[in-house]
């Protein structure tokens, strides 16, 4: 038995009035295959590119390890030149994921090589985020702090996307005052034994090639594997439904601060303390 996944519905292209229609509106997720083929990024954009161009930068690298409490939001794990880290990628399977890398402030180059797509939705365009993996390596299963929009455009080889809305966090073992469920969870394979609400969970899946655009709606929650090196690059449109921009101002202005005030007040025991809470919060709901 596996989880509860629906097949993202994918399209060749697909005009701005479609995809308010049919995706935008009733907030569902789309894959459009080849939105990007007059891009120059679409021809341009590899491992070996990048390497080329920003081989000297120190990106930051993080791997699965669980959260730690002394660590800061979105703190990295550790660091590495460019040339150094695409090598690895290409040579071996590792945990290293390059996140939510600004690409305009790092390569203001790149800007030549792709364009701010018209789907209806005002883009952030000082927000191009780069994400990086090697083979086997995975985000946890999260949301996003702002509970954007995203347009995941993805390049060299593949990634396995897992996607659940709102509606399904009751199922998920989210961990209180944070953006993410229970680390311990593998998606790929997940122990129904030990986590059993996710076969109640209803979700979609998909997998990117390069080329592909995943439009992830507002506030989805989200887990990427990949499957074989690669990196993406995703743009962003903020929440539009009142409940989500609401949610994402309390994330930005209230809920990450409490949080590291309670790392620092109350160590690791409020790391264990939140994930305690996720499986007595999601037990209670499943069994009410």
């Amino acid at each position: 038995m596996g989880l509860n996944l629906e097949q993202i519905p994918r399209v060749k292209t697909l005009t701005k009035e479609a995809f308010l229609k049919d995706y935008f509106k009733p907030q569902r997720p789309v894959v459009i295959e080849q939105f990007i083929k007059d891009w120059p990024a679409y021809s341009k954009w590899s491992l070996d590119y990048m390497k080329k161009i920003a081989g000297d930068k120190q990106v930051p690298l993080y791997d699965d390890r669980p959260v730690a409490h002394d660590e800061g939001f979105n703190e990295p794990h550790a660091t590495m030149k460019m040339a150094d880290y695409v090598d690895l990628l290409k040579s071996k399977p590792t945990k290293f994921r390059i996140f939510l890398w600004n690409a305009l402030k790092e390569l203001p180059q790149l800007q030549k090589d792709y364009n701010y797509p018209d789907f209806g939705l005002s883009l952030m365009k000082g927000l191009p985020m780069l994400f990086f993996g090697g083979k086997g390596s995975h985000t946890f299963m999260h949301y996003d702090i702002d509970l954007a929009n995203i347009f995941h455009f993805h390049f060299e080889g593949e990634k396995e996307c897992i996607l659940y809305s709102q509606s399904e966090t009751k199922f998920l073992y989210k961990v209180p005052h944070s953006l993410i469920v229970r680390e311990d969870i593998d998606f790929s394979k997940p122990d129904f034994n030990k986590w059993p609400a996710l076969k109640h969970a209803k979700g979609f899946t998909t997998q990117l090639k390069h080329g592909n655009v995943l439009y992830i709606p507002e506030g989805y929650w989200h887990y990427m594997k990949y499957i074989t090196p690669g990196f993406s690059m995703s743009l962003r449109a903020i929440a539009r439904k009142p409940r989500n921009f609401i949610k994402a101002v309390y994330n930005l202005l209230v809920m990450r601060y409490f949080d590291n005030i309670m790392r620092r007040v109350k160590g690791q025991k409020w790391i264990d303390w939140k994930n305690e809470r996720a499986i007595k919060n999601t037990d209670a709901i499943v069994k009410a």
